[in-house]
């Protein structure tokens, strides 16, 4: 993905991913903690891409394989640096330094654990092609503990911690997000010079806007808005990310013409798309991957994921999409019905009670109440097709691998082993047994029993 802007210079990104995560009390490493349902890591990923970075190394730890891992998975091992031992920010960047190489152009240090940072939030560091180191400041609502920005303008004269801050400067409600932007060399020219001569004896990236100063570099800040700097470091924090989140993806598909009666019970994921003119009942959740045409209609308690579904398709309520779903216009799909990895054409209904996987339903074939496509042997996964205009009957048993051919009929009850030529009748039941008047008599001799008893 390129930047909507034009660049002046070749851009990096580091993303920094290697602290513990302590405070999220979690076996899962924190930024692989999901927003959205991606990692927030990702994010952090997807933001340095959406800038056009050439190159995006991640600083991960030792402690955390998964992370390592991770970032392999998508990004290849020769975008990993390593802090080991982990002794501060400034520290962390400088583990970039060997795997960025020979990189020329400028660098942006961003965090693992930001998931609401974008790349149009970003983007204004490497405005002017700024030969100076620039930092992202928000301002805070309830400043606290954030290190103070002291400016002059839009000029950056000190990053201020509020453990030493004066009366005055804790006034100050212009914060530093801990992003920065620089010339890779002279970040890393910088980064050499800083110290550890403080309390925690850790090296500080904030450290490096007064060196910078005395050289004469320019430094400045830019702003961005407060919730998108929000770093997650506990439980409490991550819910409160996924409920920004959630409520930036509700304005954004209300505002596109989705209809939504209830929008705060209405959950999406990261790449969920959304036509105009669909209608969303209250309390349905998209996971990932999941695509909606326009004028489509979800009702309640449906959750969706990694499914396709056409225009004019109806799911729901109480209904499952599995990854690989796939509704074609006018599909139904009613309550408590689960389809997994199915291409259901035009007009085909399952409107009760069953479950779907593995297989192909052709055009307005009817799927009766409580039929199973009986997909997997306990060894390996096996297909059902369903032909053009077929009807099968409540309480159906499809066995796979099997083919109900076009305009043929599974009569109610049946347990089917072997395809069905188009328009044949299957029936594959045991034939029932009438004897006439035994109810009748079994009920008058329990009864007459049961008087006797309780004589």
């Amino acid at each position: 993905m390129t930047s909507p802007h034009p660049q002046s210079h070749p851009r990096a990104a580091i993303i920094l991913a290697a602290g513990q995560g302590t405070r999220m009390k979690s076996p899962l490493p924190k930024v692989l903690h999901p927003v959205g349902g991606r990692a927030m890591l990702d994010h952090a990923i997807d933001a340095a891409e959406a800038m056009g970075c050439e190159r995006i190394v991640v600083v991960v730890g030792s402690h955390s394989p998964e992370v390592r891992a991770h970032v392999e998975k998508r990004l290849g091992a020769d975008s990993i640096a390593v802090q080991d031992p982990p002794l501060g920010t400034g520290h962390a960047v400088r583990a970039a330094e060997a795997v960025l190489g020979d990189f020329v152009g400028h660098v942006v240090v961003t965090y693992g654990d930001v998931p609401l940072l974008k790349a149009a939030d970003i983007e204004p560091v490497f405005a002017d092609a700024h030969e100076g180191v620039t930092v992202i400041g928000f301002e805070a609502r309830d400043p606290g503990a954030y290190g103070r920005l002291i400016l002059d303008g839009d000029d950056l004269l000190a990053i201020t911690e509020a453990k030493e801050a004066s009366a005055d400067v804790l006034a100050v409600t212009a914060c530093n997000s801990g992003v920065m932007a620089a010339p890779v060399s002279l970040l890393f020219d910088l980064l050499a010079e800083v110290r550890n001569d403080n309390a925690k004896g850790e090296y500080y990236l904030t450290d490096v806007v007064e060196l910078a100063r005395k050289r004469g570099a320019p430094t400045r800040a830019v702003f961005a808005a407060e919730d998108s700097v929000m770093g997650v470091n506990a439980q409490g924090e991550l819910a409160q990310a996924e409920a920004l989140f959630q409520k930036t993806q509700r304005e954004h598909f209300l505002a596109q013409g989705v209809t939504m009666s209830a929008p705060d019970t209405v959950h999406f994921a990261w790449d969920t798309d959304i036509g105009a003119g669909t209608t969303i009942e209250p309390f349905v959740v998209f996971g990932p991957g999941a695509r909606v045409a326009e004028g489509a209609r979800i009702r309640s308690f449906s959750h969706i994921e990694g499914a396709k579904i056409a225009r004019g398709a109806e799911v729901g309520p109480y209904a499952r999409l599995r990854p690989g779903a796939d509704l074609g216009e006018g599909v139904k799909i009613g309550n408590f019905v689960e389809v997994k990895n199915v291409r259901m054409d035009a007009g085909a209904k399952a409107n009760h009670l069953a479950y779907l996987g593995d297989g192909h339903v052709g055009a307005k074939a009817n799927i009766g109440a409580g039929t199973i496509f009986c997909n997997y042997d306990g060894f390996f996964k096996h297909r059902t097709t369903v032909g053009e205009g077929a009807f099968v009957g409540s309480n159906a048993s499809l066995v796979a691998p099997v083919t109900i051919g076009a305009g043929a009929m599974v009569g109610s009850g049946s347990v089917v082993t072997k395809d069905v030529a188009p328009g044949d009748l299957a029936l594959a039941r045991g034939q029932q047994t009438t004897k006439p008047g035994w109810a009748a008599r079994f009920m008058e001799t329990m009864r007459a029993k049961k008087a006797a008893k309780s004589q």
